[in-house]
Formats: C-alpha cells, sequence, structure tokens
C-alpha cells in the first residue's frame, strides 16, 4: 500500500474525523478517491463524446426543412409499402 498526504482546512479534517469516528478512515478515502476518480473518467469519456458529435456535425452540411420533409415522406412512404398500406 502507498502513502499519500495532503494539506486540508483544520475544519474539514474536524468535521471527517466526527462523522468517521469509529469507522476505517483509510477505507473512506481510499473509497472516496475512487468516486472521485471514476467521475473524471466518466467526464473524459463525455467531454470526448461531445468533441466527436460537434466534429461530425461540423463535417456535415445541415439540411434544409424541405430537404427533411422530402426524408421523412419518403421514409413513411417506405414503411407504408412495407406494411400494405396504400401511398397516400
Amino acid at each position: 500500500m502507498a502513502t499519500m498526504n495532503f494539506s486540508i482546512p483544520d475544519d474539514v479534517k474536524k468535521r471527517f474525523n466526527e462523522a468517521f469516528a469509529h469507522a476505517n478512515k483509510s477505507a473512506i478515502v481510499t473509497r472516496l478517491m475512487e468516486e472521485a476518480i471514476e467521475r473524471a473518467e466518466r467526464n473524459q469519456r463525455s467531454d470526448a463524446a461531445v468533441r466527436r458529435i460537434l466534429e461530425i456535425r461540423q463535417a456535415n452540411a445541415p439540411y434544409t426543412t424541405e430537404e427533411i420533409l422530402r426524408i421523412r415522406d419518403g421514409l413513411r412512404a417506405e414503411s407504408d409499402a412495407a406494411h400494405g398500406l396504400a401511398p397516400k
């Protein structure tokens, strides 16, 4: 096991010692550090995903409203045909 030393405000140390007077403080600090690491890694993955989405959006030209409506109507027509429905 490794040892780490941190400087923390006196009031935080006092409150921590009071809150966890009869607990394994090393285990508690380890668990809190693991949670902080997981949160940081999750944030890094989320930031990377947002960057990838923004890159994709910048690489593709936006559709006009007319194009979106035409594509939507085409998809609806395909779906209707697949279900044996007559075109409207």
